[in-house]
């Protein structure tokens, strides 16, 4: 189900400004109360003997969950679970949250925790939204729709892409599948920018495609390497 597929999310999916969120202590309560009844009721033997895995039984219980999510907040909030390494998806940045073989115990201790990966994702992306603004190249770009406007030094690119790259691989720390998270950034970055989403995909997958691994925390080297692709396939795709 791709709609509760984190990985597939667009920036218009998650832009902050687009889709305002709160959430104070007692409202965090009184979802976890909603969320515990979608939730096995077992000890922790039990859970781990019926679910672990078993993607398809994983479903069981974690799709209802964010259905019930994105139905009340928006598509973005699918990516309450998508854990740091190899937890229920691959390479992403919530550790209040690690897997449902790990994580899952008796319904109302695990309802707080599903609650705290949900405020967990909407930090990183209101974090996101935030860098995004800091290292938007001048309004001056080369996609403005006038045509005297100056180009963007390629510089200003190059630098957003080593920083964004660089703050990916910290949160995810480079675990599994790490690289897919950081791709999709540089992707959210660039709409951010006002850059379609095929050609977008088009950069991303030219300067980053193929370049970075599981396990491997990327290198000054290699950083510079894909930074320097980023921006040189702006320029050329301007």
């Amino acid at each position: 189900m791709s709609e509760l597929w984190a990985r597939t999310l667009t920036w218009a999916e998650v832009d902050p400004s687009r889709h305002p969120f709160e959430l104070d202590e007692d409202a965090a309560k009184a979802l976890a109360a909603l969320v515990a009844p979608l939730l096995p009721d077992a000890a922790p033997k039990a859970v781990k003997d019926r679910w672990w895995g078993s993607m398809d039984a994983f479903a069981e219980f974690l799709n209802p969950i964010s259905e019930l999510l994105v139905d009340r907040y928006g598509r973005w909030a699918c990516g309450w679970n998508w854990s740091v390494g190899e937890g229920d998806t691959d390479g992403g940045v919530v550790d209040a949250w690690c897997c449902a073989g790990h994580t899952v115990t008796t319904a109302d201790a695990t309802a707080p925790l599903a609650v705290a990966g949900l405020l967990e994702w909407r930090d990183w992306i209101e974090d996101l939204a935030e860098r995004f603004a800091a290292l938007a190249p001048p309004s001056s770009s080369s996609e403005s729709s006038s045509e005297s406007s100056s180009p963007v030094d390629p510089w200003h690119w190059e630098r957003a892409c080593t920083r964004l790259v660089t703050v990916v691989a910290d949160r995810t720390r480079a675990e599994s599948g790490w690289y897919g998270h950081c791709e999709q950034v540089l992707g959210w970055f660039l709409a951010f920018n006002g850059i379609d989403e095929e050609r977008a995909r088009r950069i991303v997958e030219t300067a980053v495609g193929g370049r970075f691994s599981s396990w491997v925390s990327p290198d000054v080297v290699a950083v510079d390497a894909v930074s320097s692709r980023f921006a040189r396939t702006m320029d050329e795709n301007r």
